[in-house]
């Protein structure tokens, strides 16, 4: 019997496998160094694991509250007050997900209708588009560029210039991956203005929170007058515990929103991470030693990579967030597009990276840029960069 044909739902097609899977099996195919995928090397702080091993020991290894574990929740809260200002109900205000990608992908299920529009900003994270496309809408994209001194600025006309009468949410991620941009509070100010005027939804995607460099300060969005009300934001424990596979996430906001995303996400995991979930409770309650000693200890990895790059003859972005530093590859491969340069550069350089087309729903805007990830032991990075010089410098 002939196997069913037309089974992928037209909502999908397109999107193949993530560059992620693709680049990491590139890695352990040819032994390569990956500086492709974010995820770090090293584990989290030890009484983060330890309160995860003591949970499961003590039974915490059933389904949980649909809300969230109220110890996580009520941690939660009081991250948001401790380090923003925002007063958040746990019991009202907060979801627990199956990290901040089933928080994403919740929101966008359950706020938006067939033929409704959001606008992302691009590049973006791979998931956004998929999500956007899952819940029948469409995406509209508005370009961040680099500027003269190397910061990614998007233009403020084209922001007002993307909004219709279909568009229904703005989806902001700041610190934003993959270009390590922080939004600054002009720029905030601009797109806040916009979900006024327009009666918008703002969904704002805040996982690297904690990990901002050389003075700078992330704002949420939602601190700003008149936008908590229609914010709805996403974090999770995965960036700032090095726990990227327990996939703990939440969502914050009023009610109204977190309802909207809780209905779908009912459909989905319903519920996730039992024992992991007292455990980032314990992290998020850490002093601030731990969060500023995972900033330093990063900026010292983006330094080392961002200038090692630079000696191997890239152009570089040096990020002010996250875990990402992008490039340029004109000055060492002026003939190749960036999918091609990473398919190559592992067996050039024995290093693998991403190429940011991937990253953007118009993929000539992206065709000269690379990210390559700084989360990793210096030792490593060092190594890579060694390599990098040889094959390029």
């Amino acid at each position: 019997m002939a196997a069913p044909t037309d089974v992928l739902t037209d909502k999908l097609a397109g999107f193949g496998t993530t560059i992620f899977a693709e680049m990491s099996a590139l890695a352990v195919e040819t032994g390569a160094i990956n500086l492709g995928q974010g995820f770090p090397d090293t584990d989290g702080p030890v009484e983060v694991l330890d309160a995860a091993v003591d949970a499961i020991r003590s039974g915490v290894n059933q389904y949980g509250p649909g809300l969230g574990h109220p110890e996580l929740r009520q941690a939660i809260a009081e991250h948001q007050h401790r380090w923003f200002g925002l007063d958040i109900d746990p019991d009202t205000e907060v979801v627990v997900t199956a990290g901040a990608t089933e928080a994403l992908a919740a929101a966008m299920l359950g706020m938006l209708d067939a033929g409704d529009e959001v606008i992302v900003f691009e590049p973006m994270y791979d998931s956004y588009q998929a999500g956007i496309a899952l819940a029948a809408a469409s995406p509209v994209p508005v370009l961040l560029q680099p500027d003269a001194d190397g910061v990614w600025r998007f233009d403020a006309d084209g922001l007002r210039a993307a909004v219709t009468e279909r568009t229904k949410l703005i989806l902001l991620n700041t610190p934003h991956n993959p270009t390590g941009k922080v939004f600054d509070r002009d720029e905030l100010d601009t797109i806040a203005s916009v979900a006024i005027e327009h009666d918008l939804i703002v969904v704002t995607d805040e996982v690297y929170e904690h990990l901002v460099f050389d003075g700078s300060a992330h704002v949420p969005i939602a601190t700003l007058p008149d936008m908590f009300e229609r914010t709805l934001t996403i974090s999770s424990g995965g960036k700032t515990f090095h726990t990227t596979g327990w996939k703990i996430g939440w969502m914050t906001g009023p009610n109204e929103l977190v309802t909207a995303a809780r209905m779908a996400k009912q459909y989905l995991t319903f519920v996730n991470g039992a024992p992991f979930q007292p455990a980032t409770a314990v992290g998020l309650r850490l002093g601030d030693d731990y969060f500023t000693g995972l900033r330093d200890n990063l900026q010292t990895a983006r330094d080392h990579l961002t200038d090692g790059l630079g000696r191997a003859g890239f152009t570089t972005y040096r990020p002010a967030a996250g875990y990402f530093v992008t490039v340029d590859i004109t000055p060492v491969a002026p003939d190749l597009d960036g999918m091609t340069f990473c398919r190559e550069l592992p067996q050039r350089a024995g290093v693998v990276a991403v190429p940011e087309s991937a990253f953007y729903m118009h993929p000539e805007n992206g065709d000269r840029f690379v990210r390559f990830a700084f989360c990793k032991q210096l030792p490593i990075i060092d190594a890579a960069v060694d390599q990098l010089v040889e094959a390029f410098g």
